[in-house]
């Protein structure tokens, strides 16, 4: 398994990503299995507030293994402060995780309840000088994860990005996203689950704190299927639907969710 090819079939999945990716098997992997019988609340969590400037919206790109918007993070022009963090950490990028139908397609699993889909705003803490620097330190990254689930209301929130979808059809091709604001795609709750964790992807370092929102916001079936008509092929290539690019809980070994709710 080459090092630049891991991905989500069986050849190269996730059971095999700690073969060139040891840190794939540490002790704070994401994702988790949420219990609510076994979760703290903690009364001392406070409110999260997110400030997003839609100016700083960049591309959209298809890298093959999801869809992602990447924002300008040289200064601290989108941030997310409040709840565990301290201090205010920078929007970087958005991306999804999604499966091959409705049923399933989230990360963490609630209550044992997948998702039809997850989201995840990427943020890094610049104390910590740069992104690279960040993903050294445990307190380097804070992802914000918020639930799709399928109804009879497309969300129209997710039309921009979905009407996108069109122009990066296949893996490398990449499109301007200009003047766009990610906090449209939080749900009306504010209430979240935090614990601490990894990136879902390789390396999968263990610098994230999770932010995980209770309330899912609602996509059609319609706006589901557009997700899956994008191809983890090149252009030149057979079209192969980029699907079930999630990663199965990881074991929890020890660690306490708390909840900012009751």
């Amino acid at each position: 398994m080459a090092q630049s090819v891991w991905g989500y079939d069986s050849d190269n999945g996730p059971e095999r990503w700690h073969e060139n990716y040891p840190l794939a098997k540490g002790d704070k992997q994401s994702p988790i299995e949420i219990n609510s019988t076994d979760v703290k609340h903690d009364s001392s969590l406070g409110a999260w507030h997110a400030s997003y400037d839609p100016g700083a919206a960049k591309t959209i790109l298809n890298n093959g293994r999801t869809c992602r918007v990447v924002f300008d993070d040289t200064f601290d022009r989108s941030v997310l402060r409040g709840g565990p963090l301290t201090g205010a950490y920078r929007l970087r990028q958005l991306h999804l995780h999604w499966g091959s139908s409705d049923d399933h397609g989230s990360e963490h699993v609630i209550d044992g309840v997948k998702y039809a889909a997850e989201l995840h705003m990427v943020h890094w803490n610049p104390k910590h000088g740069n992104f690279a620097g960040a993903l050294k330190q445990p307190d380097g990254v804070a992802v914000v994860g918020v639930f799709l689930k399928v109804g009879n209301t497309p969300k129209p929130e997710m039309k921009r990005i979905l009407e996108e979808i069109e122009n990066i059809k296949t893996k490398g091709k990449e499109a301007p996203f200009l003047h766009f604001d990610p906090s449209i795609l939080f749900p009306k709750s504010r209430d979240y689950w935090t614990y601490h964790g990894s990136f879902t992807t390789p390396p999968c370092e263990e610098c994230i704190t999770w932010i995980l929102l209770r309330e899912p916001i609602e996509v059609s079936s319609d706006q589901m299927a557009k997700l899956r008509s994008l191809s983890k092929n090149n252009e030149n290539e057979p079209v192969s639907p980029l699907v079930d690019n999630w990663r199965p809980p990881q074991p929890l070994k020890g660690r306490i969710v708390r909840a900012s709710f009751k």
